[in-house]
């Protein structure tokens, strides 16, 4: 076996090389069809036409749309994880409600803390209010 002779240490690195630049170029076009697909200004034939062109001649299409719409491209990325990031703090607040805790553990707490003197008597009512109208826990100072 010959086959360090057959393949130098550089035929290797240059190998190496092009298939990250392939790798890169794979990953710069799927992100140009998926912001086409996520840009809510364009319309669906403006959509189509990035598509096919982007599909048709690829290396000229990415080219030309990163040029001609390359600075939206980051907004959108922010504005897609922004909204995925209010979507699971939304899906967590649901899922975990108030904690486990009822209505009359949050009124019996409040009770606790009124009788120790933490809480003024309107205070209370205040905390009590939101505890009834399902506000959610009331945040109380220690």
């Amino acid at each position: 076996m010959y086959l360090a002779y057959d393949f130098p240490l550089l035929s290797a690195f240059w190998s190496i090389f092009w298939i990250f630049l392939w790798i890169l170029w794979f990953m710069l076009l799927f992100r140009v069809i998926l912001d086409i697909f996520r840009d809510d200004e364009l319309s669906g034939w403006a959509k189509f036409g990035w598509l096919l062109f982007t599909v048709v001649l690829p290396f000229v299409g990415v080219f030309v749309y990163v040029i001609a719409r390359g600075k939206g491209m980051g907004n959108r990325e922010r504005k897609h994880v922004q909204a995925q990031q209010r979507e699971m703090d939304t899906y967590i607040r649901n899922a975990a409600g108030n904690g486990g805790r009822s209505q009359a553990d949050e009124l019996t707490k409040l009770s606790d803390l009124r009788a120790r003197g933490d809480l003024t008597e309107e205070e209370f009512l205040h905390a009590k209010a939101q505890v009834m109208a399902g506000d959610g826990r009331v945040a109380t100072r220690r």
